[in-house]
C-alpha cells in the first residue's frame, strides 16, 4: 500500500524546526542512511511516497535550511519568525505528497514553488481577513494617504495584543475615521510605502526592490509601523475606557 506524506495542519505533530539528539545509530541503520543520502531528491521522493521514513530524515534535512532561509523574506504580524517557518515546512510536506517524477519540473523546483506559495498565503491570510480576533487584528476601511495608491485601505492592522476580548476589536465607524487620520500622521512617508507593499502580499525583498531599498531597512520599517500601532490602538482602547 502506497504511504501518502499528508501536511500538517492545526492539531497535527508539526515537524518542528529541529530534532532532537537521538542516539548513535546502529552500523546497519548508518549503512542506510548513507545510502540514501547519495540518492537524488527525486529518488527520495518516491522512497518517502511508498512509505520509507528514512528517506523522508534525509530531505528534511537537506532542505530544512532551505525553508529557513526562504522564511526570511516574509513578515507575518502578529507571529513570530518560526511561525512562517512552519508554514514553509508544511509547503515542503506538501511538495513531497504531490511531486510527479513524470512532470519536467525538478523537485527541488518544485518545493520552491510550494514553500512559497504556502508562505504567501499564509501572509495574505493574516492581512487580508477582517476583523480577525484570533490575530489581533482591526479593520481600517479609512484610506492612508490620497496619492496613486489612494483606493488602498489598511484592511488589517495589528491591535492591542494584550486585549482578548474579541469585542474590542470591532471599532465602530467614526473611530475607524479617526484611526485612519491619525495613522496617516504618525507614520513617516517611507512608512506608509512599505506597509501597503506588505499588505498587498510583496515579501521583505520585492518592497525592498520596488522602493530602492535594502532589505534590511524594510524589516525595519515593519517593526515601527507594528510599534506605532500598537500604541496608537492602546491609546485609542484607553481613551474610551475615560
Amino acid at each position: 500500500m502506497a504511504f501518502e506524506v499528508r501536511a500538517p495542519y492545526p492539531g497535527d505533530v508539526s515537524p518542528g524546526p529541529l530534532r532532537e539528539q537521538t542516539p548513535s545509530p546502529s552500523p546497519e541503520v548508518s549503512e542506510v542512511r548513507s545510502s540514501l543520502e547519495e540518492r537524488s531528491d527525486e529518488e527520495l521522493v518516491r522512497l518517502v511516497q511508498l512509505g520509507h521514513s528514512e528517506a523522508l530524515d534525509v530531505l528534511l534535512d537537506r532542505y530544512r535550511t532551505f525553508v529557513r532561509v526562504k522564511a526570511r523574506s516574509y513578515f507575518l504580524v502578529g507571529a513570530d519568525r518560526e511561525d512562517i517557518v512552519q508554514e514553509g515546512m508544511i509547503g515542503f510536506f506538501k511538495a513531497i505528497r504531490d511531486f510527479r517524477d513524470d512532470r519536467p519540473s525538478s523537485f527541488r523546483a518544485f518545493a520552491e514553488m510550494c514553500v512559497t506559495r504556502q508562505m504567501i498565503t499564509a501572509v495574505k491570510t493574516a492581512t487580508r481577513q477582517k476583523h480577525l480576533p484570533l490575530n489581533s487584528y482591526v479593520s481600517l476601511d479609512k484610506p492612508i494617504y490620497e496619492d496613486e495608491f489612494s483606493e488602498r485601505t489598511l484592511l488589517d492592522v495589528l491591535g492591542d495584543e494584550a486585549e482578548s476580548d474579541p469585542l474590542v476589536h470591532l471599532v465602530r465607524e467614526e473611530e475607524r475615521r479617526e484611526l485612519g487620520e491619525r495613522l496617516r500622521e504618525i507614520l513617516s512617508d517611507f512608512e506608509k510605502n512599505v506597509l501597503l507593499l506588505y499588505l498587498d502580499g510583496n515579501s521583505y525583498q520585492e518592497i525592498a526592490e520596488r522602493l530602492h531599498r535594502q532589505v534590511k531597512a524594510v524589516d525595519n520599517a515593519l517593526q515601527r509601523i507594528k510599534r506605532k500601532l500598537e500604541r496608537l490602538l492602546k491609546t485609542n482602547s484607553e481613551a474610551r475606557e475615560e
